[in-house]
């Protein structure tokens, strides 16, 4: 088993920044790929970025260029660096990981991140 403990949401205004953290702890040698996904209120949820066991990044379109995933594999975190925040952001964000060999994937708790215009 793995335990996500997510941490970095908060309120802020169109344009400003936030980082978010997912520290991992358990199985941790099991891990393939990592990310987030978000959840607007109303709508499923989506994914946001991701990044493969070899360090292969992908972002959905509408955080390209704005948004970065990275890790630090000494601390078992994965970080999202979100810049230039719209009122679209907001929702819940959730951290993920999915594991070797079954593809079983856990979720962090969520944290909200709401951006006012």
């Amino acid at each position: 088993q793995v335990q996500l403990v997510e941490s970095g949401g908060g309120l802020v205004q169109a344009g400003e920044s936030l980082r978010l953290s997912c520290a991992a702890s358990g199985s941790i040698w099991r891990i393939n790929a990592r990310g987030w996904y978000r959840q607007a209120p109303g709508k499923q949820r989506d994914v946001v970025a991701t990044i493969t066991r070899a360090g292969t990044t992908n972002y959905a379109d509408s955080v390209e260029g704005r948004f970065t995933i990275s890790r630090d594999n000494a601390k078992n975190t994965v970080y999202l660096q979100m810049n230039g925040l719209k009122p679209e952001d907001t929702g819940v964000y959730y951290c993920y990981v999915g594991l070797l060999p079954s593809g079983q994937i856990y979720w962090g708790q969520g944290t909200q991140v709401t951006v006012s215009s």
